[in-house]
């Protein structure tokens, strides 16, 4: 069992000092990416919004930036889905309930869920940015009458790289429609294939009346931006997470500094418009 003595659990909110969390449970998604669901050490239930992100670290290893990917309506318990890309996210893999780590947070803006009830909401999802979504689609589940059409349109590499595939009969029972392809299709795979913005060509848009969530690959939620925008749905309708190198969540390091804006602090969920003006400059 790997303990972390040197933290004390502090509460959740703390700025700078780590609260202690205990893993409950580790779910593999994929062959690089695993679900990772925590509880405070000290019993108290952790709320955040959908959209945020804490910050996870293990003494003498680092901290990372991991967005929360559970129900925000089921606070006893929280999850983080963590790709392996580096030495911290691989440790945090490694870890096995009972293990304990560190975490700073929740920080940055949520999705405006509550802001567009009575909306049509089109979520765009690709690899592991369906991570940071579906807190939108559980509440979206446990208010469904306060929303119009909701669509998911979520892709990845391979069918092997797809995210929480044994969930998506449960989302479209609960009024959610569900729309998944695949770069690269092997022989078991039925669905459709090809990149994600192809998928906005399969159904009709209420440009008045709808707002568009994504997450993924930069260059994927460029063309998301250039499909929603050409079936007229207005820049301050579109929201993208994006993903930085976040080192202390509170906009005082700079490592996430983007033109005017820290990602730890002013997102990590901007509205496009005022993303514009670097959307299209070279490592935007």
């Amino acid at each position: 069992m790997t303990t972390v003595p040197s933290l004390s659990p502090t509460h959740p909110h703390t700025l700078l000092a780590p609260a202690l969390a205990e893993v409950v449970a580790v779910r593999p998604e994929t062959g690089d990416t695993t679900s990772l669901t925590l509880r405070l050490v000290d019993g108290a239930p952790f709320a955040f919004q959908p959209g945020q992100f804490n910050m996870l670290s293990l003494p003498g290893v680092g901290e990372a930036a991991i967005s929360l990917s559970s129900n925000p309506e089921e606070p006893q318990t929280f999850t983080h889905t963590i790709r392996a890309v580096g030495t911290v996210t691989r440790r945090l893999v490694s870890l096995r309930p009972g293990d304990r780590l560190g975490i700073r947070g929740p920080f940055g803006t949520p999705w405006p869920v509550e802001a567009f009830r009575g909306q049509n909401i089109l979520l765009v999802a690709g690899g592991i940015g369906l991570a940071p979504l579906r807190p939108v689609i559980y509440h979206v589940l446990h208010h469904r009458q306060d929303y119009g059409e909701v669509i998911l349109l979520y892709g990845a590499r391979t069918s092997t790289d797809l995210l929480y595939t044994e969930e998506y009969l449960r989302w479209e029972e609960g009024g959610i429609r569900v729309m998944v392809t695949v770069d690269r299709a092997d022989r078991d795979w039925k669905g459709a294939v090809g990149v994600v913005p192809l998928l906005f060509y399969q159904f009709r848009v209420d440009a008045a009346h709808t707002v568009v969530f994504t997450c993924g690959p930069e260059i994927m939620m460029r063309f998301v931006v250039y499909e929603a925008m050409a079936r007229r749905i207005p820049s301050e309708r579109l929201y993208l997470s994006l993903e930085r190198n976040m080192k202390c969540g509170q906009a005082l390091c700079g490592h996430c500094q983007l033109g005017p804006y820290f990602v730890c602090r002013d997102g990590p969920v901007f509205r496009f418009d005022r993303l514009e003006p670097y959307f299209n400059v070279e490592h935007w």
